[in-house]
């Protein structure tokens, strides 16, 4: 798990294409990997993937071919920048939301603007996403955790301060570049709830099966 808290930036230092899938290489000197071992995860622009070689620089990941269809690494090159966060330990401030590292789907900037030091910018996310998002809910953009601003269908508002802006990789967006998006955890569990509420229920505990137990009399 994470908090969209982005720690540092990395740069895509390697592809090395196998089949449908990949392995990568980041080069991350900004982030402390210093407690990271083998098999611990990091959060690379939002995907959640598994450190499978390590340096004191350097990490390397496989990125399977589920992960390139459901997210923007299809299209990354080396030389990219990206945003970078450890998994969240139980003793972590939640700064941000809870974040899975599960991309539900690539959105596409439409508009950018200059609001003062901040910028602000619209999304355009995948219709089948739209019922996830709520003015002034939580949605993870590449790994950062933002708030929405306004929502217009399936497109939704972000403004930007200058610390995010600093720290991540949002000063170089422009409109055209594909974001992999998280919707809110929660919003999708009320929504199953909501809907397993409304379905014919398939055994369970009921009085009847306590009655019938001796529990009830």
């Amino acid at each position: 798990m994470f908090t969209g808290i982005v720690e540092a930036t990395g740069i895509l230092a390697d592809i090395r294409r196998q089949g449908n899938e990949s392995v990568i290489r980041i080069h991350c000197p900004r982030l402390d990997l210093s407690d990271v071992k083998l098999g611990d995860s990091i959060a690379t622009n939002g995907v959640c993937l598994t450190v499978t070689e390590l340096g004191t620089d350097y990490y390397c990941a496989d990125v399977s071919g589920e992960t390139i269809d459901r997210t923007g690494f299809a299209g990354y090159r080396t030389g990219q920048a990206v945003n970078l966060e450890k998994a969240l330990l139980a003793t972590s401030r939640l700064g941000g939301h809870i974040v899975s590292g599960h991309v539900d789907g690539v959105g596409r900037i439409t508009r950018r603007s200059v609001l003062g030091s901040s910028i602000e910018l619209w999304v355009e996310a995948p219709a089948g996403l739209a019922r996830y998002i709520a003015e002034k809910g939580s949605i993870t953009v590449d790994g950062i955790s933002l708030t929405v601003n306004d929502v217009d269908g399936a497109a939704f508002k972000l403004t930007l301060v200058p610390h995010t802006l600093k720290e991540t990789t949002l000063d170089n967006w422009r409109p055209g570049r594909q974001v992999n998006l998280e919707v809110d955890i929660i919003a999708r569990y009320l929504e199953r709830l909501l809907t397993a509420a409304s379905e014919p229920q398939q055994g369970g505990l009921t009085l009847a099966t306590l009655a019938a137990s001796g529990f009830v009399k």
